[in-house]
């Protein structure tokens, strides 16, 4: 591990002000970041320690929803009443990733911007474009797996592995933002990841020395909510391929539906298209099956990992059909 310096402001603006300068960056449970660095992947010059920042609260909202600070661990937001009674997506994806033990330890801003698990980035041997602009993309030709399917580039197939975003996108929660000249600013969750294109090094949006502070939940949606998780073992793995779905159902009709898939794509990947075939159809195998092909429409597949758009089919048709009669 490469030598660095460490502090730990008590205050939002303090630190603000140390993340300035350069080679600086955050760290609250470092379940990612401190394995990053151990294999050189990661080189701050500087840790800001966010830890003892006043985050740690899930607040009620004046219009019905949550603003969940970013320092909330994994594991109290799962176990929060109005989360499970109220946003039963969120609480399913939550437990769904990584173990008992990590989830006591990573934080919702830390979970949200947690990097890849491609191979290829965390082996410093292998060219890759995420870790190394310009290098080179090994997983094109290598083993490809477990990688994209939707809005990949030649620069990088990696996914993003955050359960917790998955859900978070189909409920279109908000992001909110602190910037280092002191101002705040929001922005919906769906723009915050990036899709590579030819800057991979970039996984979001956020501007440097910009510090998540909350992540607000709007009022939850109508209708029925799941979260579906297929991985190769049951515990501590990542997805292949999972869904976060909200289905709005009544009388031989889908009013509503959001969607959101993990497990295949550069960020939570959200179907607009589906979504729109979905609204007004009728709740039966043809719709969720029409929806689940419009969904995977764009796929591109790699050597390995064909297997992704059936299995993506599948399982959102599958949840769609579970979801809209009551199962």
């Amino acid at each position: 591990m490469r030598a660095f310096t460490y502090e730990r402001p008590d205050n939002v603006a303090a630190a603000m002000q140390a993340a300035i300068q350069p080679g600086a960056s955050f760290i609250a449970g470092g379940t990612n970041l401190l394995d990053l660095m151990k294999i050189d992947v990661e080189q701050p010059t500087h840790l800001v320690d966010i830890s003892r920042l006043p985050l740690r609260e899930v607040t009620e909202t004046p219009d019905g929803g949550l603003r969940i600070g970013a320092l909330v661990s994994n594991t109290d937001l799962a176990a929060d009443q109005r989360v499970r009674q109220r946003y039963p997506v969120l609480a399913m994806a939550l437990l769904n990733g990584a173990s008992g033990q990590l989830r006591n330890q990573a934080t919702t801003a830390g979970n949200l911007l947690q990097r890849t698990r491609c191979p290829y980035f965390y082996d410093v041997a292998m060219p890759c474009n995420k870790r190394q602009p310009g290098s080179g993309c090994s997983a094109l030709t290598g083993f490809n797996r477990m990688h994209a399917i939707l809005g990949a580039s030649q620069a990088c197939i990696a996914v993003h592995p955050s359960d917790m975003a998955v859900a978070m996108a189909a409920l279109h929660a908000e992001i909110e933002l602190q910037t280092p000249a002191g101002l705040s600013r929001k922005m919906p969750i769906a723009e915050l990841h990036r899709l590579p294109g030819q800057n991979p090094e970039r996984d979001t949006t956020l501007a440097r020395g910009e510090l998540i502070t909350a992540v607000i939940l709007p009022p939850p949606p109508a209708g029925r909510q799941t979260y579906r998780k297929v991985r190769d073992r049951a515990s501590f793995a990542f997805a292949l391929v999972s869904v976060a779905a909200i289905v709005d159902a009544g009388g031989g009709k889908i009013r509503d539906a959001r969607l959101a898939l993990g497990g295949v794509a550069h960020k939570p990947w959200v179907p607009k298209e589906a979504e729109r075939e979905l609204a007004g159809a009728p709740a039966e195998a043809g719709s969720y099956e029409a929806a689940a092909r419009s969904a995977l429409r764009e796929a591109q597949t790699y050597t390995h990992n064909e297997f992704k758009v059936p299995l993506a089919e599948r399982l959102l048709a599958r949840t769609l059909g579970e979801l809209a009669t009551g199962g």
